[in-house]
């Protein structure tokens, strides 16, 4: 049903961007893109750093229960 974008249809749509935000905004336009991605990309490493690290901190502690009560 959908099929992969081709040359002509990336630059259409290139075409429709700068119609609608016009020369003067596209550098802010892409900043605002290419930071959104940069906080993106930060939060996900972010969140697999902690798990990983709940994961470790999970693995250090002592036992407990009612082997570490009787030993």
């Amino acid at each position: 049903m959908f099929r992969s974008f081709g040359p002509m249809e990336i630059g259409l749509v290139l075409l429709i961007i700068l119609i609608i935000f016009g020369v003067g905004k596209l550098p802010q336009v892409g900043g605002a893109i290419g930071k959104g991605l940069r906080e993106f990309r930060k939060a996900s490493h972010g969140e697999g750093e902690e798990e990983s690290k709940v994961d470790a901190r999970a693995g250090a502690l002592p036992p407990t229960g009612d082997k570490a009560a009787k030993g």
